[in-house]
């Protein structure tokens, strides 16, 4: 089904994803996750009322239980899963996608995530039977259950004083409006009302055209920094005093002077395959290890807890914490980062100049090419470099990663559309512009 993605459920509500889909993924949903009690939690997608009673319905004629906590970020649910030891939970949204879209983000105890590699595909497989949902006899309730509270209690613990920063906010009329006003405080805030039409821009903070706002709000208000979240609160972006986007793996370096600098963590930082090697550069610092692992929560939480790592992040924009339970929290992310500048401006530094402390690396940005042979074209590349020089590092557990004195680059397919995508990191200018002009050039010849 197309629905089905690797991390989550999600696609484009009344063909992907309808009525009849949401209450058959209810109903065999205990199926995969043997529970008695599902904590399900919604955003305010315009198809969110409909996709939780259909879901819910389907539930509780299995003969589940279902708490429900009403509007939520993602990481509420993540957190209130753990927290409260429930089994199963779901998270009603479609995150950044645009608002025709929707979707169900599943995890199981202790908020470990359900990818299609971990009961994914086999839910998808008795959605597809033709196996009748008949309801049970003793039908499961719905319950509501109050975490708010508490969440913000929580998150409360890690706001510093961060009085001397201005700072601007766009919420992306997502999720993030629930607690931001009372983390952040004093801000000049843009589009922090629920809202699920997302009039201003698409939810998504990686696209250029939603971080424009931002970045004018910055420059306009004289701001130190911009946070732009994403629909449902867990990704987030951060932009400059000059205005400028800070590529989101750069941030996983800046958060180290929280975690390890100032709390003296020891552990594991995790990065993604495509993240800069700028990481490690600057952690070592504090002698850190940096471990990397495939790109998506899917595989990063599950990661983090097996390594029992401190933190780690993402190129996307996901940032992972050891205290909230492994999971990603771009609140937690942002009042952090505050903390942290707020400090960094006590000694006069701007958090330009921080990132240009972080990397010394010229970046391609990640380079979408469409075709099918994905494959054979990624072979063609590494078999490419490989031949004219060993890499000190290889990596091949999603895509390739060649890792090269004074540069690195990723190739990787996507999971769920005909495009290869790649990046590339060197230290200087001209040496990146001819990698991605040669790597450009051999997938040419893959075209369809």
């Amino acid at each position: 089904m197309k629905a089905f993605k690797a991390y989550d459920i999600r696609g484009e509500w009344g063909s992907d994803l309808n009525e009849e889909i949401a209450y058959r993924i209810g109903f065999f949903l205990h199926r995969i996750l043997d529970v008695k009690t599902v904590l399900v939690g919604r955003d305010m997608r315009l198809s969110s009322d409909t996709l939780f009673d259909n879901l819910t319905r389907g539930i509780t004629d299995s003969g589940v239980d279902v708490d429900e906590i009403g509007l939520s970020t993602t990481p509420m649910v993540y957190w209130s899963t753990a927290k409260y030891g429930y089994d199963a939970s779901v998270m009603i949204t479609a995150s950044h996608n645009p608002k025709n879209h929707n979707g169900l983000k599943i995890s199981k105890t202790n908020a470990l995530p359900v990818g299609y590699d971990t009961g994914l595909n086999r839910l998808e497989a008795f959605v597809e039977s033709d196996e009748t949902c008949i309801p049970v006899a003793k039908k499961g309730v719905i319950r509501h259950k109050e975490v708010k509270d508490d969440y913000l209690k929580f998150q409360l613990g890690y706001v510093g004083n961060h009085d001397n920063l201005n700072i601007g906010v766009d919420c992306s009329n997502g999720m993030s409006s629930l607690f931001v006003h009372e983390l952040i405080g004093k801000a000049h805030y843009i589009n922090d009302t629920l809202d699920g039409n997302f009039p201003n821009h698409e939810p998504n903070p990686l696209e250029a055209a939603s971080q424009e706002q931002v970045k004018a709000l910055v420059k306009e208000k004289g701001c130190d920094i911009g946070l732009l979240f994403d629909g449902d609160a867990d990704r987030i972006t951060f932009i400059d005093e000059q205005g400028n986007f800070i590529s989101p793996d750069l941030m996983i370096a800046f958060l180290g002077n929280y975690f390890i600098g100032e709390r003296h963590e020891q552990g594991i930082v995790l990065q993604d395959i495509r993240s800069s090697r700028a990481i490690q550069e600057y952690l070592n610092r504090y002698h850190a290890k940096v471990e990397t692992w495939r790109v998506g929560r899917a595989y990063a939480a599950l990661k983090l807890r097996e390594l029992d790592g401190v933190y780690g992040g993402e190129l996307a924009g996901h940032y992972y914490f050891r205290d909230f339970y492994y999971s990603d929290s771009a609140l937690l992310a942002a009042s952090i980062v505050l903390r942290l500048l707020a400090e960094f401006k006590r000694q006069g530094r701007t958090m330009s100049s921080i990132v240009k402390e972080i990397s010394p690396y010229y970046n391609s940005g990640e380079i979408n090419f469409k075709l099918n042979r994905k494959q054979e074209a990624m072979d063609a590349v590494r078999d490419h470099y490989t031949k004219l020089q060993q890499p000190e590092r290889f990596l091949d557990f999603d895509g390739y990663r060649l890792d090269y004195p004074d540069w690195w680059f990723n190739i990787r397919p996507s999971n769920t559309e005909p495009y290869l995508r790649f990046l590339a990191e060197a230290k200087s200018e001209e040496r990146l512009n001819d990698i991605v002009r040669k790597v450009s050039e051999i997938i040419r010849t893959f075209a369809d």
